[in-house]
């Protein structure tokens, strides 16, 4: 481990696989290793328990986001994480030589698993920060040797706005040339920040797709088209089915429902029977699927699978589906607006309305926003009413919780 103020970087213990090892200067900073640390018995200990763990052993109880409700502990077992960072490992061609800038929290699926769990498997540099700043992030894309970057589309957006204070230069862009992945997961990335950062990095940011139960599910392209809006294709050994209401698969370009299985999917819910229950089906032939609760939409042309939103977030008004991350995506490129959330509401009339809440630069005015949208969306998806706030509430990796709206 090496430390510095605002960073600190890690690597196995014991080096790389390439047959590097730790400097002496490392180790002294950290203290003894193996047997020299712990004994031979203990050494011997950890041999015994290694090998006596089976796949199927729990490795993690992971809790939730709660973004529609309260958190479920989820059960991660050994075979799962191997089957995430397998995969990953070889979708994303990790490298020992990579360095990773990893500013996410710990507690999640996306730093743990994603990032430190991959970077280790791997033999690569992690180098790890407590918190997001945007400024001391660039500082440091530009000092450091990061070849790797992971984030949440918040903190894509603050970047842009943080590298567009800044004259172009010869460090910014040799930073840029340098890093060979932008990955971006945990809530959608709108189309509109994935252009603007590919106008000032020459990166398209890599978004994929994944849950706290399953690891990681899919993903754009390392190598192709990365295309925006969409969450790219099953990653290996994953196999994903969209399906109806009868759990019948839809053809391909309809909406449904996202289910999923692979060695990487959870076995359950912590002491929540009744939850892991409802959230796994069988297909006609007895195969076990878990259902995702995401609706989504694949296109027949390229097989790039698109998320519409949550299942228990889709606005049931006047008999149409009105699918809230459509009205978002429009809303957010209305003049003044810099974020929206819409969620639906009970009308004697129709059912349910959609109202968006939005975080704008001055009041909105209705008409204004609703000329704006009759332009580019269908008129039962336009909301009854605008609310500005604030901010919009979020979890630590920036999902917007709903609920509390």
């Amino acid at each position: 481990i090496e430390g510095w103020s605002e960073g600190r970087r890690m690597r196995r213990p014991y080096g790389r696989p390439d047959g590097e090892t730790v400097p002496a200067s490392m180790q002294d900073s950290v203290g003894p290793v193996g047997e020299e640390a712990f004994g031979d018995e203990a050494v011997a200990d950890d041999a015994v328990a290694a090998n006596s763990l089976r796949s199927d052993d729990l490795a993690f109880l992971l809790y939730t986001s709660g973004t529609t409700g309260r958190s479920k502990g989820a059960m991660i077992s050994h075979g799962n994480l191997v089957a995430t960072i397998s995969g990953l490992l070889v979708a994303w061609a990790w490298q020992p030589r990579d360095v990773l800038l990893l500013t996410l929290p710990l507690f999640h699926t996306h730093g743990l698993v994603v990032g430190l769990h991959c970077a280790l498997a791997a033999g690569a540099t992690v180098e790890l920060h407590p918190k997001f700043e945007a400024p001391e992030i660039v500082d440091r894309l530009v000092q450091g040797d990061a070849t790797m970057f992971f984030g949440v589309p918040t903190m894509y957006v603050r970047l842009i706005s943080e590298i567009e204070t800044r004259p172009a230069s010869q460090e910014l862009a040799s930073a840029f040339a340098r890093l060979r992945l932008f990955c971006s997961g945990s809530a959608p990335l709108a189309p509109e920040t994935f252009a603007r950062f590919h106008e000032l990095s020459d990166h398209a940011i890599l978004e994929r797709y994944g849950m706290t139960e399953t690891g990681m599910l899919l993903s754009n392209p390392y190598v192709g088209t990365r295309r925006p809006g969409t969450v790219g294709t099953a990653l290996p050994g994953v196999s994903v089915r969209i399906v109806d209401a009868e759990g019948q698969v839809v053809p391909e370009g309809q909406q449904g429902e996202l289910w999923v299985d692979g060695g990487n999917v959870f076995s359950g819910y912590w002491r929540a029977p009744e939850k892991t229950a409802e959230s796994f089906a069988n297909d006609e032939s007895g195969r076990r699927w878990f259902r995702t609760g995401d609706l989504a939409r694949r296109d027949p042309e390229h097989g790039a699978i698109t998320l519409l939103g949550r299942r228990g977030e889709l606005i049931l008004s006047g008999g149409f589906n009105v699918y809230p991350r459509e009205i978002e995506e429009v809303l957010a490129t209305a003049p003044g607006i810099r974020e929206a959330a819409i969620v639906g509401r009970p009308h004697p009339e129709w059912g349910q309305v959609p109202v968006a809440y939005v975080v704008a630069d001055r009041e909105p005015v209705a008409h204004e926003l609703i000329a704006f949208l009759k332009e580019r969306i269908a008129g039962f998806k336009i909301p009854r009413t605008f609310h500005r706030v604030d901010t919009l509430p979020k979890n630590a990796l920036g999902k917007v919780l709903k609920h509390l709206l």
